[in-house]
């Protein structure tokens, strides 16, 4: 089968990045074509061009012209679109189902009814914008830079009002059930959402050793709705235990300087250096305070046998099995964080049971034979539904 992938990718090297490249690995293992058209974010390097992005986000002309050139050489069998804006934009997805190609769209996040894509507005779990009521992200300034919350908000209205997404798209894939049951109660068809968990990530090297480290972990995008903040002030409350951040922390350098001394900050790490860090720990913990849809970092910490202490939001619970593979806490409750990880940090054995039974979980279910076949159900389902 020949696959085309359509994406654009963002300024900055992202989750989604690395699972659009698991994806497209996994098309190959199984022998399709994996062809690509792509977009990147990184060459918005001034005012001209933000300003070509936020026309670009609602239509795109040279995306459409790029695109009908290279079908025109190569016929896809099936498109599997994931992030459209800003250049890509809702435009391209027409010139793809008219030409009878089916539309495939990875959904890791809410941008279809959410404006920033994360239904979190200041730090604040937020659904106002949700059933054509972009405007609320101007009125509250989401983004806390006007041009820009004017220009997500009119790019989701557009494609709103026009239906080019939803008209064009023959199947939505989610993350979780959490986030099904999200698209669902915004108006896509049941029909047309399924869940596809994202593949385990790949160690440098031999992850067998169970043996428990020290350190109290966190690992992701140093920003506010991933919790960093609440995962420093427990850090503050428990002085006797090593913590450690792993994560580019420049845009929030006034946190570091503000952080106990008892939390390392180790900048963005990866391959053998970021396993080994998973090596040196002892727990993994996931703050999040946005509702999360599928995060590598939780399975990457289970493969590692590591018990992981997370917030009870999103699809994180429906791969953390509170009790079994790790404990759930309330969201931004720092009190509430603290005591599971004191509880669970001086229970050595109760660490290395949740840690065995965490590794077990995530080889079994998210492997990438798992995965990969799942995948290929759904392409062929769409390719044979649209001969029908």
């Amino acid at each position: 089968m020949n696959i085309l992938i359509c994406h654009n990718e963002y300024a900055a090297p992202s989750g989604e990045e690395h699972a659009i490249s698991e994806i497209a690995s996994l098309m190959c293992d199984n022998g399709h074509n994996v062809e690509y058209f792509f977009r990147s974010s990184a060459t918005i390097k001034n005012k001209k061009d933000k300003f070509k992005a936020f026309f670009s986000g609602i239509r795109s002309p040279e995306a459409v012209i790029s695109l009908k050139k290279q079908l025109a050489s190569r016929r896809p069998d099936v498109a599997f679109v994931q992030n459209l804006y800003p250049f890509l934009s809702p435009s391209i997805l027409p010139l793809l189902h008219n030409n009878g190609i089916p539309v495939i769209m990875r959904c890791p996040n809410y941008r279809l009814f959410c404006p920033n894509g994360l239904f979190l507005s200041h730090n604040v779990i937020c659904e106002r914008c949700a059933g054509g009521n972009e405007y609320w992200a101007v009125l509250r300034n989401c983004e806390s830079d006007l041009p820009k919350s004017i220009g997500y908000a009119a790019r989701n209205a557009v494609a709103r009002m026009t239906k080019r997404i939803i008209s064009n798209v023959d199947c939505f894939i989610v993350l979780s059930e959490f986030q099904r049951h999200k698209f669902i109660d915004n108006g896509i068809p049941e029909n047309k959402v399924v869940i596809l968990h994202n593949v385990l990530p790949k160690a440098s090297h031999n992850v067998a050793s169970h043996n428990l480290g020290a350190w109290v972990t966190f690992v992701g995008r140093i920003s506010p709705e991933k919790g960093i903040e609440d995962f420093v002030d427990a850090a503050r409350l428990l002085p006797d235990i090593p913590f450690n951040v792993v994560g580019n922390y420049e845009t929030m350098s006034a946190l570091v300087k503000k952080s106990p001394s008892n939390i390392k900050w180790l900048g963005f790490l990866k391959g053998k250096a970021l396993d080994d860090v998973h090596k040196l720990s002892r727990i993994l913990v996931m703050p999040s305070r946005c509702y999360e849809g599928f995060p590598n970092v939780i399975t990457r910490g289970m493969l590692f046998a590591l018990p992981v202490i997370a917030s009870n939001i999103g699809g994180i619970p429906e791969i953390v099995e509170n009790g079994v593979t790790g404990l759930l806490y309330e969201p931004k409750n720092v009190d509430d964080m603290v005591a599971k990880i004191q509880y669970l940090y001086n229970d050595v054995n109760k660490c290395m049971k949740m840690g065995i039974a965490g590794e077990a979980k995530a080889k079994h279910d998210y492997n990438r034979e798992v995965i990969g076949q799942k995948l290929e159900e759904i392409l062929w389902k769409k390719v044979n539904s649209l001969k029908k």
